[in-house]
């Protein structure tokens, strides 16, 4: 087996900061795009709502129309 090599130290600090800087970076995007997440989710289940009751109301109005003498 080959010995490990050592790494550099400015190598091993660049690798350091770009894991925090990409941390960092990460954690603020997500604060950004948490509250735009939120909205459409919100705007979904009002979407989803409207939809429920148009389909309830279409189910009902089909059933009240098959209860006629014409079947």
């Amino acid at each position: 087996m080959v010995p490990p090599v050592a790494v550099s130290p400015l190598i091993k600090t660049a690798r350091w900061s770009a894991l925090l800087v990409g941390l960092v970076y990460g954690k603020q995007r997500f604060e950004y795009l948490k509250p735009i997440a939120e909205e459409e989710k919100r705007v979904e289940e009002a979407e989803k709502k409207m939809r429920e009751e148009q389909e309830r109301i279409y189910k009902q109005l089909a059933e009240d129309n098959s209860d006629t003498i014409l079947k």
